[in-house]
């Protein structure tokens, strides 16, 4: 029997109307929102413009640390490379003298054999690896003449120092060949992490870039902020300290007004200090605008702690190369008693520095793709300040 029920028109109802193009368009819609959603986990992983910053300030940083231990390689790659040419200087020069002391043994040797004197005798001490060996076991020594006896003794004196100097030597080599692999690894290890700050900064849009420059600008605005703050605290501390002074002057000369022979000054006891930071200062005012190059010391380029070794140098003040040295040269302060020439160490692995002008601010060599320059010590917040040092 046939059915009586209509078939149900293709296509969806809105409001009892027939609409297959509404129809279509929801398929569409709904295919474009499941692209959306399949592309959305590509979009989240790209990271924030915060994100990016963090990624590269942290690539620069241990770019400075691998560049700290490329310096100390690099250093003690130069220390161990004139031990091994002084070595090798020095087992050449004991060479022609064992050289020559065997020259004289064996001229007396001929003389022996010409005259049939012990000639089995002196010809096995010749071949002899160790001649002190063989006279220890023969009478050889007791048939010789006294000119003899100093010639034998001067050849095994200088056989014995020049085999002590080759195994120096040998030593010396495997140390260095030790360094220079160090180094290698540390120049590498610099190379990389610059390259990854770089392609991750390639990454950014110009829209990026800007706002990471307006970031920038707030967090430099801030830190004068806190370098304003520092040097106000600063002075008050000064002004106190002069005030007590003058005081403890009245009362001292009212004191002592009979002793007239105590009316000359007494220059302070740091005068010597700040002639030297002075020069420093100086030195390092002339570098401003110069690159920062990695594990350059000048005098066209710099890194960090190479632009502060080479300044305290100008006031005559030899500081060690790295960072993690130069922290211990000198006598730790408290960053409210800084003064100009101070060096001002940054992070807790001590991979920067820079030299400390007063007023909360520093001249340093940042970081690769800038230039020496004056800047807050807040540079990258309070928390970053690891140490202030005063290097003499």
């Amino acid at each position: 029997m046939a059915s009586h029920r209509k078939s149900r028109p293709t296509g969806t109802r809105v409001a009892g109307i027939r609409t297959p193009a509404l129809a279509t368009a929801a398929l569409t819609s709904v295919a474009l929102l499941s692209q959306s959603a399949n592309a959305a986990p590509e979009a989240d992983d790209k990271p924030s413009l915060e994100e990016v910053e963090k990624k590269v300030d942290d690539l620069y940083r241990q770019a400075e640390s691998a560049t700290d231990k490329y310096n100390a390689a690099k250093e003690k790659t130069a220390k161990q490379r004139k031990r091994v040419d002084t070595l090798l200087d020095d087992v050449a020069q004991r060479t022609q003298k064992l050289n020559e002391a065997r020259e004289e043994l064996g001229s007396f040797a001929s003389a022996q054999y010409r005259t049939g004197a012990a000639a089995p005798d002196t010809a096995t001490f010749l071949l002899a690896d160790t001649p002190q060996d063989y006279f220890d076991q023969t009478q050889l020594m007791d048939r010789m003449t006294g000119r003899q006896k100093v010639a034998v003794d001067d050849y095994v004196t200088q056989q014995s120092e020049t085999m002590k100097k080759r195994r120096e030597a040998t030593e010396s080599l495997a140390t260095l060949t030790d360094s220079q692999d160090g180094l290698r690894t540390a120049k590498a290890t610099v190379q990389r992490k610059l390259a990854a700050a770089r392609e991750l900064m390639s990454t950014l849009t110009a829209e990026e870039k800007a706002r990471l420059a307006a970031i920038e600008k707030e967090k430099r605005a801030e830190a004068a902020r806190k370098a304003d703050e520092l040097a106000r605290q600063q002075a008050a501390r000064q002004k106190a300290q002069d005030e007590a002074a003058q005081q403890q002057d009245s009362g001292s000369s009212s004191s002592g007004s009979a002793d007239s022979g105590s009316s000359s000054s007494t220059p302070p006891a740091d005068s010597s200090y700040a002639t030297k930071a002075d020069k420093a200062l100086a030195f390092a005012r002339a570098q401003i605008g110069k690159p920062y190059v990695w594990g350059a010391v000048g005098p066209g380029s710099y890194d960090c702690s190479g632009l502060t070794q080479a300044a305290w140098k100008a006031a005559g003040v030899t500081l060690p190369r790295t960072t993690y040295d130069q922290v211990n040269a000198g006598t730790t302060v408290p960053l409210s008693q800084a003064r100009p020439g101070d060096l001002v160490f940054f992070y807790d692995d001590v991979t920067h520095v820079g030299i400390y002008i007063g007023n909360g601010m520093m001249i340093h060599a940042p970081k690769p793709g800038t230039y020496v320059r004056e800047e807050s010590i807040f540079y990258d917040g309070d928390s970053a300040i690891h140490s202030v040092v005063r290097p003499a």
